[in-house]
């Protein structure tokens, strides 16, 4: 017969392990933990006959509270498809100005438009909107051919010297280049181009450079960017008086433009994208710039 042996301290039996001098204790598990592992056991055994859970070849037992995963999931796609067809409808049919004014659709219209923007038109012009040389900053409210939403989408569907039959078309001539103008000739007319900028440019010692840049800019160029040099948005010519420029608006830079001339590209959309997708992007670019500080 086994002696069984007591600890002094607690007076519980000991298991009669021992490790380096310290005896184990023959201590129960406490109630608490038994309680809770019946419990679980039950609920487990419960949940068997409650939800689909064995599989019978080929079906299932479908459970008494008559839960099943794949319908409940099916019927939250098709939900989901009705409420994307709704606002689906009110973005091909619906004017801009009512869009914009809903601030629930056009909480729709940015995300989509930013998951749009980034797979079609970041890689030019950013994933931000704002550009680069030679890719228009379309956060500014600077515009070739205008910025409201109407035409926007017709920019993305027609494109810029593109392919399309109602393509925009917007070339700057080679002035310097194809012997238009001599090299004086070009660099006088950047330098009054660029003073219209940087009025600090117009020193005594420039004066007479801009002027006679000034005619120069009359008699060649006032014909696409106006009299003030203003730009003429229904020709997609560039206002020249502000600080926002495609190509950069450095004298050496202004000099290349007018002497080797400038010919953008945009493509045409209107194979690519849905009505949807345009006019949600159209929207989404036009809302970039409302959103400036």
């Amino acid at each position: 017969m086994a002696i069984e042996e007591r600890d002094s301290v607690t007076g519980r039996e000991t298991t009669g392990h021992e490790w380096n001098g310290i005896k184990e204790l023959d201590t129960p598990i406490p109630r608490g933990v038994l309680m809770f592992l019946i419990v679980t056991h039950i609920w487990a055994i419960a949940w068997w006959f409650f939800v689909p859970a064995w599989p019978l070849g080929t079906t299932y037992t479908k459970g008494l509270l008559g839960v099943d995963q794949k319908t409940t999931v099916e019927a939250q796609i098709v939900a989901a498809r009705e409420e994307r067809a709704a606002i689906t409808r009110r973005l091909e049919s619906e004017p801009y100005d009512t869009i914009l004014a809903d601030e629930q659709l056009m909480t729709v219209v940015r995300g989509a438009g930013r998951q749009l923007f980034g797979d079609n038109c970041a890689a030019c012009h950013g994933t931000d909107g704002r550009g680069r040389a030679g890719y228009p900053d379309l956060t500014d409210d600077d515009w070739l051919w205008g910025g409201g939403p109407e035409l926007i989408e017709q920019t993305m569907r027609v494109g810029i010297n593109s392919r399309h039959s109602d393509s925009r078309i917007a070339m700057m001539p080679a002035f310097g280049r194809d012997g238009m103008l001599e090299r004086e000739q070009v660099r006088n007319v950047a330098t009054y181009v660029y003073s219209l900028s940087n009025p600090d440019y117009s020193t005594e010692q420039n004066v007479a450079t801009i002027e006679a840049g000034r005619e120069v800019f009359a008699a060649n160029c006032a014909s696409c960017h106006g009299d003030n040099a203003a730009g003429n948005r229904d020709m997609g010519a560039p206002n020249l008086t502000d600080d926002r420029w495609v190509y950069g608006g450095d004298l050496q830079t202004i000099i290349n433009s007018v002497h080797g001339g400038r010919e953008g590209h945009m493509p045409t959309w209107d194979e690519r994208l849905t009505t949807t997708d345009m006019r949600t992007l159209a929207l989404y670019v036009h809302d970039l710039g409302r959103r400036q500080p």
